[in-house]
């Protein structure tokens, strides 16, 4: 019965311990940048052959601290990013360039992945479109 009688209290002890950690855990002032596009699909629609392939994405940080994006990737190397490596401070606003090879003829639908600091980490972006042959 002692035993049994030390075994809860020492329970009893271990889980005040516990109850001792403040409820509120929104105290601390948590600084993220968060990258938002102001489109996330380029679309080119029906464009001749050896056209202007360049694009533009544009984006804020409306996150509370500086943005780097550190890698743009595309799904294949006929489309070549361009990016400002500097710093992106909260309110202000980026582009992304995107060139397309117009060379190559029919629809296409291709993949740019960027790479920052940003909340939820990688962002994909889309540019899609058809190229018809110039008469």
């Amino acid at each position: 019965m002692k035993r049994t009688l030390n075994i809860v209290i020492l329970l009893l002890v271990s889980l005040s311990f516990f109850n001792a950690a403040p409820a509120e855990f929104d105290n601390f002032d948590i600084k993220v940048a968060v990258i938002k596009f102001k489109t996330e699909i380029v679309d080119y629609g029906t464009i001749t052959q050896n056209s202007d392939g360049t694009r533009l994405f544009t984006f804020t940080n409306t996150g509370n601290a500086p943005l780097l994006i550190t890698n743009v990737k595309t799904s294949c190397g006929c489309t070549i990013p361009s990016y400002s490596k500097a710093v992106i401070l909260p309110g202000e606003t980026g582009e992304l360039n995107i060139k397309y090879d117009t060379k190559r003829l029919g629809t296409f639908t291709k993949t740019v992945t960027v790479t920052s600091n940003s909340e939820g980490g990688n962002k994909i972006l889309k540019i899609k479109g058809n190229i018809i042959a110039a008469k």
